[in-house]
């Protein structure tokens, strides 16, 4: 059983995961796209893993979409993305609020029929490790 530690941007929250993801979604649906303000969320999902806060609970806000299944936590604070429980066993974790690295790789994109048309030829732009000059 695997262990992974995450926060929030300005470290208000943290927390960890006790247990194994599932799947790997990059979610191309308009909800994702508006709560992230980019193309797509890159979220990880598990049906048996843990949700355990270390510190920084009660700056955990939770938005639900009515109408939707949608759900989207966040840190009160600095607005970063956090966990959320989904259902009565499903826990969905933002990818990039973890700080341990994931064992997974993205399982497929979903919602395609949504996808921004801004990213189809991402691949073909020039490629920076910094902020370019």
């Amino acid at each position: 059983m695997a262990d992974y530690l995450g926060s929030c941007l300005c470290g208000s929250v943290k927390f960890e995961v006790q247990g194994e993801f599932d799947s790997f979604f990059l979610c191309h649906c308009r909800y994702c796209q508006k709560d992230t303000g980019s193309a797509h969320a890159a979220n990880l999902f598990a049906q048996s893993a843990k949700l355990v806060w270390l510190a920084g609970a009660e700056a955990v806000v939770t938005f639900s979409l009515p109408g939707t299944r949608h759900k989207k936590s966040f840190c009160r604070c600095c607005g970063s993305a956090l966990p959320s429980t989904h259902d009565a066993d499903s826990l969905v974790v933002p990818a990039g609020c973890l700080d341990t690295d994931i064992k997974i790789s993205p399982t497929a994109n979903i919602f395609t029929s949504s996808k921004a048309g801004w990213v189809k030829e991402l691949d073909s732009l020039p490629k920076f490790d910094t902020l370019p000059e």
